[in-house]
């Protein structure tokens, strides 16, 4: 054994779990700017393009989650309880999937994107996008509570402002869409971007619970 492999022998292996929910929360991140881009794009094929990183992002992040699952089967230390770091993990990657499922949705149904409806969805998510990021980088900070707490109360608040635009949104659909075909379509896309903000809701509040157990 040599002299780093000795070193590496007594590192604490439970930081592997903050590089790897930071890797996760950059993909959130980066996925709903580009999710939120897709929407402002006119162009099918520029959006196609764009969707098809979306994807790229998505499996990205199927590899990762895997990884941090390998890791809780390896490594007896953790930075926090095991059923946490699973049901964090679960939930960041349902926020990745439902991007993912929005953006494809966009070019499959051949949907309108100059929707304003769709527009400030996006808009929406990708603010809430950062947010998270934000919120699980300061998971190696947990004894600074007031900054993941103030993160976590923004998270709420901003998917009690995407219920408010579903709402409307849905409102304005049933009033003015006549073509039956486009309303269905219209629909799943705005049920599909408000569950993305309910999966930023989950995330928080299991990082709530563990900001507070461990505090």
């Amino acid at each position: 054994m040599n002299l780093n492999q000795l070193f590496s022998f007594f590192l604490p292996k439970d930081k592997i779990f903050f590089e790897l929910f930071e890797k996760v929360a950059n993909n959130v991140e980066e996925m709903g700017n580009l999710l939120n881009q897709i929407s402002h794009e006119p162009d099918y094929n520029t959006r196609t393009s764009l969707i098809s990183g979306l994807e790229d992002l998505e499996h990205l992040n199927d590899d990762v989650t895997h990884q941090i699952f390998r890791e809780l089967g390896k490594n007896f230390i953790t930075p926090f309880d095991r059923e946490d770091i699973h049901n964090l993990a679960i939930a960041l990657d349902d926020i990745c999937d439902y991007m993912w499922g929005s953006g494809k949705k966009i070019n499959f149904y051949k949907i309108d994107t100059l929707d304003l409806g769709i527009q400030k969805m996006t808009t929406i998510i990708q603010e809430g996008s950062s947010v998270v990021k934000r919120s699980v980088y300061e998971l190696r900070n947990m004894r600074q509570t007031e900054k993941i707490s103030g993160a976590i109360i923004k998270i709420h608040a901003i998917e009690n402002q995407a219920d408010d635009v579903y709402d409307l949104c849905l409102e304005k659909l049933f009033e003015k869409e006549t073509d039956i075909k486009q309303l269905i379509k219209k629909r799943e896309l705005f049920s599909a971007l408000e569950t993305v903000t309910d999966k930023f809701e989950q995330a928080a509040n299991i990082m709530d619970t563990i900001s507070v157990k461990y505090a």
